[in-house]
């Protein structure tokens, strides 16, 4: 599998049309690879070019239960603008959700990172990994330059927790790139970011960034920045 990384890797490096990337991806002969939309406007960039390429690809989105209503609307109007897609939607399983709430609190997510990572391993993780059931690959729009977590990603890697290779065709875009296409081919986003939003997750969880700030600064800002993932991007 190590070489299979490697030679695609490379194949990427050469290739400069995002759709071309995203085609070779969802039309890899062996393998069955879906998309992992976070309703991000890097995922709406994706979702853009998957409608071109190849509208069958599978594609899914996780409701945390805890989103912004403006989330819903987007979703709304992504599946108005795209009806050739199949958005499936994944929720969190009550079993889970219900028993963490009665033990630690509605909102635990405040009182430690642990906890915070148990609500995101029920309301994200866990819905995630039904999701990638039948799946040989799963496409995200992570881009390097998000965080300091995401600065040595590659175009494909081996997601070694869940057995998947992992493909990221916006690898090296800018924020800057992705509104321009954005703006281009007139994408529907959600109206946070026209709020100063610059990642959006779960409502009590996401919130505008200031001025001068970096892109996740939104998201969990009561915690180091060395631990804002919420684990679904975890290496193993």
């Amino acid at each position: 599998m190590k070489q299979r990384v490697d030679s695609l890797n490379q194949q990427f490096e050469h290739i400069s049309d995002l759709e071309k990337i995203v085609e070779i991806i969802v039309t890899q002969p062996d393998l069955k690879v879906g998309f992992a939309s976070s309703l991000s406007i890097e995922d709406q960039v994706l979702t853009d070019v998957i409608a071109k390429v190849k509208p069958d690809t599978r594609i899914f989105t996780l409701d945390t239960g805890r989103l912004p209503v403006e989330s819903y609307d987007l979703l709304d109007a992504v599946q108005q603008r795209y009806p050739k897609l199949n958005i499936e939607i994944y929720f969190p399983r009550p079993e889970q959700v219900e028993p963490m709430v009665a033990e630690h609190g509605i909102n635990l997510f405040h009182t430690s990172v642990e906890n915070r990572k148990r609500c995101c391993h029920a309301r994200k993780i866990e819905p995630l990994q039904r999701a990638l059931v039948g799946l040989d690959g799963w496409m995200t729009g992570m881009r390097r330059d998000q965080s300091v977590t995401r600065g040595q990603l590659n175009y494909v890697e081996w997601d070694t927790a869940n057995g998947l290779l992992k493909f990221n065709p916006l690898l090296n875009w800018s924020e800057a790139d992705v509104w321009a296409y954005i703006k281009e081919h007139k994408v529907p986003y959600n109206a946070l970011y026209d709020q100063g939003y610059r990642s959006i997750g779960c409502a009590p969880c996401s919130r505008a960034v200031p001025q001068g700030g970096e892109v996740r600064d939104g998201r969990w800002w009561w915690e180091n920045s060395e631990h804002k993932e919420c684990g679904l991007h975890r290496k193993g």
